[in-house]
């Protein structure tokens, strides 16, 4: 083991894929006046999805922003860029400098306790490019994610807390889901950013 070269954030994935937790990357205080103002200041709506042809609408509200009017698609649904706010390009700015990475947009969802999460999916919809990197940005309850490789099935787990950064990169969304498990011991809510880097259009 090299002390002097080790990884502070080292893969949590066994194989097939780059996850990195950072933890907590700013202090409470800070990352509750964050929460507060994405709870009030975004224009939250109910996501949608087409599945099998049924319209489902759910209790999860999202909210989309990128640099341009640019339009994301999962689910059979589509979404248009909002224009950035002061809090959220000091959030890009932050979660770019951490990851290295560059990102033009963002996916925000807000789930209002425990019972609402989010199944088995991937990031892997075109629009993305291949091997694309996200960063997780979370505010608000803590809550369990999972991860489950698509062919062995393996799992791997972290509770993102409040004010923490998540990164998924290199083939994660080729070889592994990810989900939100619903859980009835939170009851309070989470926000949460997924900085993006969608393909120019046009």
């Amino acid at each position: 083991m090299d002390l002097f070269n080790s990884d502070p954030n080292p893969n949590l994935l066994p194989y097939d894929g780059t996850v990195k937790y950072f933890g907590k990357i700013m202090p409470h205080e800070k990352a509750l006046l964050y929460l507060e103002r994405l709870l009030e200041d975004i224009p939250w709506k109910n996501d949608e999805a087409f599945i099998f042809g049924k319209h489902i609408i759910t209790k999860r509200k999202v909210a989309w922003y990128g640099d341009s009017n640019f339009s994301y698609t999962y689910s059979n649904s589509t979404k248009h860029a909002l224009p950035w706010n002061k809090e959220l390009l000091e959030l890009k700015k932050l979660a770019e400098a951490l990851t290295d990475t560059t990102y033009n947009s963002c996916l925000l969802n807000l789930y209002h306790n425990g019972e609402e999460g989010m199944a088995y999916h991937s990031d892997d919809e075109k629009t993305l490019g291949k091997d694309t990197s996200i960063a997780s940005l979370s505010f608000g309850a803590e809550r369990r994610f999972l991860f489950k490789h698509k062919t062995t099935k393996d799992k791997v787990s972290l509770d993102l807390e409040h004010g923490s950064l998540l990164l998924m990169a290199g083939v994660t969304q080729t070889h592994w889901m990810h989900r939100l498990p619903p859980t009835k011991r939170v009851n309070k809510p989470r926000v949460n950013l997924t900085f993006r880097q969608i393909l120019q259009q046009g």
